[in-house]
């Protein structure tokens, strides 16, 4: 380089000539011309610094520097301000295409700073490659990955101890011109495994058979085993080494998010951890693991919400409300990426803007299909995503055991899943402890008060549970407080419809089928294997009024029966105290019923829409442990569903 550019770089002999060098093209000593292919311009500049002994390398290109992840790929990657000529060459090997990897030899070998900068941006500082880079402000500098990779595996017995097996293995595929981008080799030594490009995989499953033919022949060595559709992670970092919990928390976010490692490699430079995952799953890992690095402290959720009623629209405006106060304040980031009513469905992978979500799903919302929203939902491989189901539909908790399965965290009030069928119950809990992914339920119950989660708490600290007593309805809780002489039962019954206290159809509440729901599941998380029938419910409508036809004439009903409502409302308080609608868990046996409540009884005393369980315990004998609080409205439940989110985001 310096004998042909020579004359032109001697500034006192030419001081007005500026050399301009392609460098795509070139020509061999014999004058033969080649083109260098792709990177070829940039290691011509290195070449010709290293020659001519420059104080720099600029290598212009369309993004701000090299990133700590594929901006492609990974929406929260940033560019980095500086790095080391090793972490350059790890990430530039496992597919960071800003810089191809001989260009950085050159300058390497001369201590010539690289600067990587954006044509499209030039005013940004861009990225600074040298052996004087800044320590990173975190435990790794980037992330990268390769693609269309295979995995192939050579192993047997009569490997063990044999000197020369790597040796004939790596031989042959070296005579096949095929590169090895990852090796791993278990220390039993009865296998060796090992990644190369996937378009080379049936060549060197060729090869290893030939080489092999005879130690196959005989059984010592098994059939080469190739598995395709793979991607190469790379986390690379020079501070990574003598780290403790590096790995840890790499595999971590990988299982957090259920994607299967097949392989590992980490050398004892430890410079790079590598791993092979899916290829479907590599845009997943690569964001988990780049939140788990460079999101250090934020926790961030993915959301799908299926049903935008009174409390999925609720729940969708408080989490636009409080989305900054949570990412500022809490370090907590979400993302609503899908929506989903009974007309209309939407999903975007980059996150819905929340601003006017009504608008935006009825302009831009295709026919609402729940079996594609879900397969979109799982499609997406977004990590820490969570489905919330806001409705009370008997067959969407069908689908949980399968987002359960993909490792999507499914938070819901909705009382069906858990109060169905037993084989279904224990299903949709099992697919929840298989793969490590949140089912959040606690709104089942108890809206926002912790029904679910005191009850676990006491059961994992050794605690027995003797008995439960509750009232677990709003609804039945506000008419029966205000069941006064001066109020009629009907009249309740229309002022709680009124304030949004029941369903559309009141008779969906006082028939008590929402109680027998709530009373169910605490029963079988208490360990009991009871079915819905088993619940046993004293009824406190009339027949007529449960069987009218109309809604007209069931409140008409309710006006003729008053009197029958009246005495049994005498007769329940005669010893004083209020009136509740209780639920008994005991022994196996669950039972609904109408009672009073007389002072120091823990349901004494409700108001309005007032719920309260009393848990008798073991170490509560005397006086039970009681949660009481308000459940009814719109509000309540979905700040319950937006606490479950929020653990969601923070479940390890």
């Amino acid at each position: 380089a310096v004998s042909v550019l020579g004359p032109f770089l001697d500034a006192s002999a030419s001081p007005a000539v500026l050399p301009v060098v392609t460098g795509f093209i070139a020509a061999d000593e014999e004058g033969e011309t080649y083109t260098l292919g792709r990177g070829g311009s940039d290691y011509t500049a290195s070449i010709i610094a290293a020659a001519i002994d420059a104080d720099e390398v600029e290598i212009w290109t369309d993004v701000d520097g090299i990133l700590t992840a594929d901006p492609r790929k990974v929406r929260d990657a940033f560019s980095l301000e500086s790095l080391s000529y090793l972490e350059a060459m790890e990430l530039s090997h496992f597919g960071a295409k800003v810089i191809y990897p001989p260009t950085i030899r050159p300058a390497y070998d001369r201590g010539i700073p690289i600067r990587v900068l954006n044509s499209f941006n030039p005013g940004f500082p861009g990225t600074v490659i040298s052996d004087q880079a800044a320590p990173s402000r975190y435990p790794v500098r980037g992330i990268s990955s390769i693609s269309q990779a295979a995995l192939l595996r050579l192993q047997g017995p009569g490997m063990v101890g044999v000197t020369g097996i790597a040796g004939r293995l790596f031989g042959c595929l070296a005579r096949r011109k095929i590169n090895i981008v990852l090796i791993s080799q278990a220390s039993s030594e009865q296998s060796i495994c090992f990644a190369v490009a996937q378009h080379d995989s049936a060549s060197a499953v060729d090869a290893m058979r030939k080489e092999f033919a005879v130690e196959m022949a005989e059984g010592s060595v098994e059939n080469p085993v190739a598995e395709g559709d793979k991607s190469i992670l790379a986390v690379v970092g020079e501070r990574m080494r003598h780290s403790p919990g590096i790995s840890g928390r790499v595999f971590h976010s990988l299982g957090r998010n259920g994607i299967n490692v097949s392989a590992i490699a980490q050398g004892s430079s430890e410079l790079n951890i590598s791993s092979v995952v899916d290829a479907r799953d590599e845009n997943k890992a690569l964001n988990a693991v780049h939140d788990a690095f460079f999101l250090a402290g934020t926790r961030s959720v993915k959301v799908f919400i299926v049903g935008t009623g009174l409390i999925g629209g609720t729940l969708l405006d408080q989490i636009r409300r409080q989305r900054t106060v949570l990412l500022e304040d809490h370090a907590i980031r979400i993302d609503v990426v899908g929506i989903a009513d009974t007309k209309k469905m939407l999903v975007r992978a980059a996150g819905l803007d929340l601003a006017d979500w009504r608008a935006l799903l009825a302009s831009e919302g295709e026919r609402t299909d729940l079996a594609l929203f879900v397969e979109r939902l799982r499609q997406a491989r977004l990590p820490n995503a969570v489905f919330v189901d806001c409705t009370a539909d008997e067959d969407i908790p069908a689908l949980y055991p399968e987002l359960l399965r993909s490792s999507v965290a499914v938070v819901t009030p909705n009382k069906r899943g858990n109060s169905g069928g037993l084989a279904a119950y224990r299903d949709l809990k099992e697919a929840s402890r298989a793969a490590l992914a949140p089912y959040l339920y606690e709104t089942t119950v108890g809206a926002s008060l912790p029904v679910i989660s005191t009850l676990h708490d006491l059961q994992v600290s050794g605690d027995r549970i003797a008995r439960i007593e509750a009232v677990l309805s709003g609804t039945m809780s506000y008419i029966l407080s205000n069941y006064r002489e001066d109020r009629s039962f009907a009249s309740l019954v229309r002022e709680a419809r009124e304030k949004g206290y029941t369903e559309r159809d009141p008779r969906e509440d006082l028939l008590a089928a929402d109680i027998a729901r709530k009373a169910l599941i605490l029963a079988r998380e208490l360990g009991y294997e009871l079915e819905y029938g088993d619940v046993a419910i004293e009824p406190i409508l009339p027949r007529p009024c449960a069987e009218a036809k109309s809604l007209d004439a069931f409140f008409a009903c309710l006006e003729r029966e008053e009197p029958a409502f009246r005495a049994l409302r005498d007769r329940c308080l005669a010893a004083g105290g209020n009136l509740v609608y209780a639920a008994a868990i005991e022994e196996g046996r669950i039972t609904l019923r109408l009672r009073e409540a007389a002072e120091g009884d823990p349901l004494h005393g409700l108001r309005g829409a007032e719920n309260a369980v009393a848990f008798y315990t073991e170490r509560y004998r005397e006086r039970p442990l009681v949660l009481r609080g308000p459940v009814g409205g719109a509000e309540i439940t979905a700040g319950g569903l937006f606490a479950d989110i929020l653990r969601a985001a923070g479940s390890p």
